[in-house]
């Protein structure tokens, strides 16, 4: 990647493969980027406004990824030459990224995380449970301040047949705008911070290339996303 690149780096894929650790993973070796969240945008509108039922949730919901997405063109906008966007990206994202790049100069480049869906189910259920997931994620009402007692008893925990369906028809794991790379997080163990570093710099670094270019899964002494595990 040169000084003068201007580059969108999206890192998609299914829900529990790891892109939070990814992103600062990749803010560590080889930002620095700014940084852009679906979830972020999703529980600052929770904590502003709340929602009373679930039409107002997925009025909130559309409002956060229209957010988003609009972050991404500001932040384009104002001059910043690397922005990372993290979120399931599917078909549906493509036009206005497409558009956001084409306006303002962008290379886009996508890092794509699958796994097997068993697995991720496992890790979405463990991230749900935990403490530190916003309230606003699992519930049909929520006023700023909520806390939630008992968990698994919340209304959007997803079931194992909700979750698969979602993962399976949503097209997460087969987006990739620009250049791509797909990375298999199904054992963390597996991987190393060193290869799949490499592996994302190799393809910044690319100036021309077919816009799809899955690389193998990474192998390498253990280390990447392994402590997502925790």
């Amino acid at each position: 990647m040169t000084s003068t690149d201007r580059i969108l780096l999206l890192v998609a894929g299914f829900p529990g493969t790891g892109k939070s650790r990814l992103c600062t993973l990749v803010q560590e070796h080889l930002g620095p980027f700014t940084a852009l969240s679906l979830d972020d945008a999703k529980e600052e509108l929770y904590d502003l406004h709340g929602f009373a039922d679930p039409v107002a949730r997925e009025h909130l919901d559309r409002a956060a990824l229209e957010t988003f997405l609009a972050q991404v063109r500001t932040t384009m906008a104002d001059g910043r030459r690397s922005v990372l966007a993290e979120y399931p990206f599917s078909e549906k994202q493509r036009p206005q990224l497409e558009a956001a790049c084409a306006d303002y100069g962008f290379r886009p480049v996508t890092v794509r995380l699958v796994a097997d869906l068993e697995v991720l189910f496992v890790r979405q259920r463990r991230r749900d449970l935990d403490p530190s997931r916003h309230v606003g994620h699992l519930v049909d009402g929520y006023r700023p301040g909520d806390t939630l007692d008992d968990r698994r008893a919340a209304p959007r925990l997803l079931s194992r047949e909700v979750f698969l369906d979602r993962c399976l028809h949503r097209g997460y794991g087969t987006f990739a705008l620009g250049e791509s790379v797909e990375i298999d997080t199904t054992d963390f163990a597996q991987l190393g911070d060193d290869d799949v570093i490499s592996r994302i710099a190799q393809i910044l670094q690319t100036s021309q290339g077919p816009p799809n270019s899955p690389a193998d899964r990474t192998s390498r002494e253990p280390g990447l996303l392994e402590r997502e595990r925790a």
